[in-house]
């Protein structure tokens, strides 16, 4: 709970506070006795007396009250961003297994609302504690100090109360976890719907997912009855501990006020000390269920932070890379299993400035190769050199620098054009507005950019959806080129693109491949056979590799690849393999 520590000041402010405010809650019976002793014979107290002292009571106690309040607030919202902020960079420098193992949705619900909700329920427990604690304190000292005999019965409370708070406590408690993972649960099925919601309809299944919805919704639902039963048994049970404790101490102080010959005011101040008693206890036996309930939130993110270890790098740094790429006896399982290997003792050299396009059937690991170089991709066994250097060694945001990818899978962020273009550009505040027009130009997007109201202004929104496919992935492209790396990393680049705007962007790759070591996974003629070395993969091994020519010398894999594909293409279309 250090994130909530550091505002010492506030802590000690806010903890006076509530003690000035406590000790003020004895002096409303402590008024009473004098009052009725000597407040009603003529001379004894003066009449100025009692209203002075009243406004002047409710007046420090208000005013100590909304301090410790605010201070506390401060308090919770400090902390709060601290961890926050915390969370949001475990997420960002996480491994990367954390995304296959949880997700989106649970993830930022932890980081968002999980501990705003923990936060906010913890400082608001402990501002309850801190009131109704040092007020239940104030009182028992000040019955002790009236009849300390007659206090003792009240002591009936405590084991009573523990025993009860410790049963439904632990019963909230665990309530609270499978609540916490039903809402995980019917997040995710809101979050697989938003994302799949044109395959969804395409196949009528909005019935069946309504009925998924639903069922996880109701299981939610009966586990929230449950936590209320358990949170609202305990406040009923305490206070008819109480109401019990109260009787006996009323009948006892009837007879001590007959035998002992107590005064009115003495009695009256005792009697309203005691029922003063009621509300703290009853206040702090509701404590138990926001302390369980922050305390089961905030444990999420306290394990995302302490079970979520960060990306392993090393410390080597290097301003641009020459691009020298070799893989060593590479092998890639997902699953631990040899037979199911993505890459298969796989070794290849790739000299700077080289452009290798990578072709197969399906499954055949290009994707696999091109992820392990930014390791996106961890190597199961073998290694992956650039510039003669492990990828291991070498820091991850300088290994990472080295790299421009455009994949398939197209990617934006809800903000301007030109910040998705510029992309994690720090050379400064303001972004390169005449470099982020080139690349927008270079990648064939010029004309869309110029028919947009504010230009690279334009908010994108969710992932630009607005978009067609290809204008997508024309700004991934200018987001490459704006990133202007040594080593270029295309998985499928163009595959969106017609061909006419293919051709005009290939014009625009070609001018940026010059100098500079590129990678493409590729199944359009046009685009892989100007490379100057084709490799051709089968179950995560190379089978063939030399230029176009060659390889359909050599009539192997790749010919028949290209000959099955000219047969099946549609004659205005260009062939696939």
């Amino acid at each position: 709970m250090t994130w909530f520590g550091e505002s010492r000041r506030w802590w000690t402010i806010g903890v006076v506070a509530a003690m000035i405010a406590a000790l003020t809650e004895p002096l409303m019976p402590a008024l009473l006795k004098p009052l009725l002793d000597r407040g009603f014979s003529r001379g004894q107290l003066a009449l100025w007396t009692v209203p002075v002292v009243l406004i002047s009571l409710f007046a420090v106690r208000g005013l100590a009250q909304f301090v410790s309040q605010y201070a506390l607030a401060r308090i919770a919202n400090e902390g709060m961003q601290r961890l926050r902020r915390l969370l949001f960079d475990r997420v960002l420098a996480a491994e990367l297994s954390l995304f296959s193992r949880q997700s989106a949705s649970a993830l930022s619900n932890t980081v968002v609302y999980e501990v705003q909700t923990g936060a906010m329920l913890l400082v608001q427990a402990l501002l309850g504690l801190s009131r109704d604690g040092f007020t239940l304190i104030a009182l028992l000292f000040y019955l002790v100090y009236l009849n300390w005999k007659l206090t003792l019965i009240v002591g009936v409370l405590v084991p009573g109360v523990a025993w009860i708070m410790k049963v439904l406590s632990k019963r909230l408690y665990h309530l609270t976890r499978l609540g916490q993972q039903a809402t995980d649960d019917l997040a995710y099925v809101v979050e697989e719907n938003v994302l799949a919601h044109r395959m969804v309809r395409l196949h009528g299944a909005e019935a069946g997912q309504a009925k998924r919805f639903e069922a996880l919704s109701q299981k939610l639902n009966r586990l929230a009855v449950k936590s209320t039963i358990a949170s609202a048994a305990m406040t009923p049970l305490t206070q008819l501990l109480a109401s019990v404790a109260l009787s006996v101490v009323l009948m006892i102080a009837l007879w001590q006020s007959g035998e002992q010959g107590l005064t009115v005011g003495g009695f009256v101040a005792y009697i309203t000390a005691m029922l003063m008693l009621i509300a703290p206890i009853r206040r702090l036996a509701d404590m138990a269920n926001p302390i369980t309930r922050g305390l089961a939130a905030l444990e999420r993110g306290l394990a995302l932070i302490d079970d979520t270890a960060s990306e392993t790098q090393g410390t080597y740094t290097a301003e641009r890379a020459r691009g020298r790429i070799e893989l060593q006896d590479v092998r890639v399982s997902y699953r631990g299993d040899d037979e199911a290997s993505a890459l298969d003792r796989l070794s290849l050299t790739i000299e700077p400035g080289e452009v290798v396009a990578f072709v197969g059937p399906s499954g055949s690991g290009k994707t696999t190769l091109v992820n392990l170089l930014p390791r996106f991709v961890l190597p199961s066994a073998g290694k992956v050199l650039l510039d003669d250097h492990d990828i291991g060694e070498w820091q991850l945001a300088s290994l990472r620098a080295q790299f421009a990818m455009v994949s398939q899978d197209v990617v934006m962020l809800n903000d301007t054009l030109a910040a998705n273009v510029a992309l994690g550009d720090v050379s400064g505040d303001v972004i390169d507005r005449d470099k982020v027009q080139r690349c927008i130009a270079a990648a064939n997007l010029q004309s869309h950019v110029d028919s947009l109201s504010q230009g690279i202004d334009t908010v994108l929104g969710h992932n630009a959806a607005q978009l067609s496919g290809g204008q997508r992935q024309r700004l991934a492209i200018a987001r490459a080129l704006y990133k202007d790396a040594p080593v270029l990393l295309l998985d499928e680049a163009t595959s969106a693109l017609d061909t006419e705007s293919e051709r005009l962007v290939q014009d625009a790759l070609q001018r940026l491949m010059q100098g500079r070591t590129t990678l493409i996974v590729a199944h359009r003629l046009s685009t892989i056979q100007h490379a100057d070395r084709i490799v051709v993969m089968e179950r995560g091994r190379v089978s063939e590799q030399g230029s176009h020519a060659q390889l359909m010398a050599l009539d192997g894999l790749y010919a028949r690849l290209q000959n099955n594909a000219i047969r099946t293409a549609a004659p205005e279309k260009e062939p696939t393999i």
